[in-house]
């Protein structure tokens, strides 16, 4: 599955093109009930087939509506060295980006 290209990063990991995609805006339930779901960001090869890896952190989202200074969960920042080790992880787990279906990890910052 790809990623769009309209809002997704390119980032290129040990020689391989891949597009990453965090949702733009919290799901239904990431923005009710956001302490208890992580941020998940999406990683797809540049090429038009392959699977998609699903990285889920965990931390929430920064945009929720109980992440506010006074409680207590810190919030989850993705950047372009997170996504480049989530990917060389995956990898080492097994994901291959060419063979189609999702591959899932779960990310501790």
């Amino acid at each position: 599955m790809a990623i769009p290209f309209k809002g997704s990063r390119r980032i290129v990991v040990d020689g391989t093109a891949y597009r990453w995609r965090i949702r733009r805006k919290p799901t239904r339930i990431q923005a009710d009930y956001g302490c208890g779901s992580p941020l998940t960001f999406a990683v797809a090869p540049e090429s038009p087939r392959g699977g998609t890896l699903h990285v889920s952190m965990d931390q929430p989202r920064h945009d929720n509506a109980f992440n506010q200074p006074r409680g207590g969960i810190p919030c989850s920042t993705v950047t372009p060295d997170t996504v480049a080790r989530a990917i060389r992880r995956a990898l080492a787990e097994g994901w291959q980006p060419e063979r189609g279906g999702t591959f899932a990890i779960r990310w501790q910052a």
